[in-house]
């Protein structure tokens, strides 16, 4: 496949390319260019010139368009659903499917949040010496906004950053992920389709140090929205902070799920093992599960025997598939040695344990006590479920907020004084009741409790504040 630069699909201007293979399979999908320095600048200045004519057009006409291709990706959403599970490895029906009906109603959202994002008029004759005035905002476009997509969950997160910024009447120039861009090229296929120019909606495909980084340090760029590691967000924050460009970031999690004596356990070992969605690999997916010592045997025990027993490692388009590879060996090999940290510090595994290519299995890891690394700072970004156990709920609350992230958590208790407890006392961005924090609802503004997890609160009630500014009018002496 080809990259969108200005209005067409092209090559990088050096010819180069980067494989894309099928993580579970090892086989060779296609290639997509890898795009050079200049020719993010290309991009950028195509993209600088066609925003001011983009924005020119009223909201309706803009949302009209990304309305049809919101439309589009419904008629199409089986094929974009078998591309997006053999680049990535989601199981077809369940997970790669369901993502691009996610897509089209975030899309559908991000128009109608456009179309209402209302400016305020001030009341008059509050401050002395403005009594014959009216004072009043409107809201306008940032410009050019750069979209850096991570690997995890491409098209529902290019939909966030994308969707909203191009009815605000913005540019955007999207970096696909490098393992898996396939999915995001398609998806602005459709955009040219149904008539948004290719300038307004370019999207560059590459390594992430090339490209994300000529974005991100140059000025004409606006904004940047990034979607990755903690690791990344900073390099990326040094980078823009030259030209005072603005950044929202999602970043790392180590998410705790607190579970109390009280708990029921159908609804705890339930919500446990959906972490086993997209094989672990999702910020907010519990990291961390905080057991009272009373249950925690037994918890153990029904959610191997429950849950991740069942789970069946396999090619991610076969129907019987329930949990597919990591996005590639070296992330599999990475949580491998994860694993075998947090034994060597003490933990035992209960369950699973073992790697092959780039699948790893579930795995349970008993004995974590809140010095080890896994209880703290370690983001294990696969299928780990490590347990440390806790007496009382000041205990627990203090495990789950001993750590540098602080994007979401949960609590499952039949007691609603301690739930809310722990909602009001974890550091965290949201906290879900008798539930993971492991969900994202598109409605529910999200992001970061703390700066290791972001500052971003991506989502259809706070979009429009980070893809437009407010502009101030006063009509001096209208009154007079």
């Amino acid at each position: 496949m080809k990259m969108l630069i200005g209005e067409k699909f092209v090559d990088a201007s050096n010819g180069q390319t980067d494989d894309v293979v099928n993580p579970a399979t090892g086989k060779f999908i296609d290639t997509v260019p890898s795009a050079t320095k200049e020719d993010v600048q290309i991009a950028i200045s195509n993209a600088v010139e066609a925003q001011a004519q983009w924005a020119a057009l009223t909201v309706r006409e803009r949302t009209d368009k990304i309305l049809k291709a919101a439309s589009l990706i419904k008629e199409r959403r089986l094929e974009l659903g078998k591309l997006l599970s053999q680049e990535s490895g989601k199981p077809y029906m369940a997970e790669a499917v369901w993502e691009f009906d996610s897509v089209a109603y975030i899309l559908e959202g991000g128009c109608e949040v456009a179309k209402h994002h209302y400016g305020k008029t001030m009341p008059k004759a509050i401050e002395p010496g403005y009594d014959k005035d009216i004072q009043f905002t409107v809201h306008e476009p940032l410009g050019v906004i750069a979209c850096i997509i991570p690997f995890n969950f491409p098209p529902a997160l290019w939909s966030f950053k994308v969707g909203a910024a191009l009815a605000a009447g913005n540019a955007v120039i999207v970096k696909a992920p490098t393992f898996n861009p396939l999915s995001i090229i398609k998806l602005h296929e459709i955009l040219v389709e149904v008539g948004i120019p290719g300038a307004v909606a370019q999207c560059l495909t590459g390594g992430g140090s090339t490209v994300g980084g000529a974005l991100t340090s140059d000025p004409r760029v606006a904004s940047v929205n990034f979607t990755g590691s903690t690791a990344t967000g900073i390099a990326i924050a040094k980078s823009a902070a030259a030209n005072l460009t603005q950044c929202y970031f999602e970043l790392g999690g180590n998410d705790a799920l607190i579970i109390c004596d009280d708990a029921d356990l159908d609804l705890a070992v339930s919500e446990a093992g959906d972490k086993s969605r997209n094989s672990g690999q999702a910020c907010t997916a519990s990291k961390r599960f905080i057991v009272h010592n009373s249950i925690k045997e037994e918890f153990v025990r029904r959610l191997v025997d429950e849950r991740l027993s069942k789970l069946v490692l396999g090619d991610p388009m076969s129907e019987k598939t329930t949990m597919g590879p990591m996005i590639s060996e070296s992330a599999a090999k990475n949580i491998e040695e994860q694993v075998n940290l947090t034994v060597s510090q003490g933990a035992k595994v209960a369950f699973g344990g073992k790697r092959n290519g780039a699948f790893f299995e579930p795995t349970v890891l008993t004995g974590v006590t809140p010095e080890m690394d896994i209880a703290r700072d370690m983001e294990v970004f696969g299928p780990v479920w490590p347990v440390i156990g806790f007496d009382s709920i000041e205990e627990a609350i203090a495990i789950g907020n001993n750590t540098c992230y602080g994007l979401g958590g949960g609590v499952i208790t039949r007691d609603m004084k301690k739930a809310f407890k722990v909602a009001n006392e974890l550091k965290t961005g949201h906290v879900a009741i008798n539930a993971s924090g492991g969900f994202r609802a598109a409605e529910l503004p999200f992001g970061g409790g703390k700066k290791a997890s972001g500052n971003s609160r991506e989502s259809l009630s706070a979009v429009m504040s980070e893809v437009t500014q407010t502009k101030s009018i006063i009509l001096r002496y209208i009154l007079d």
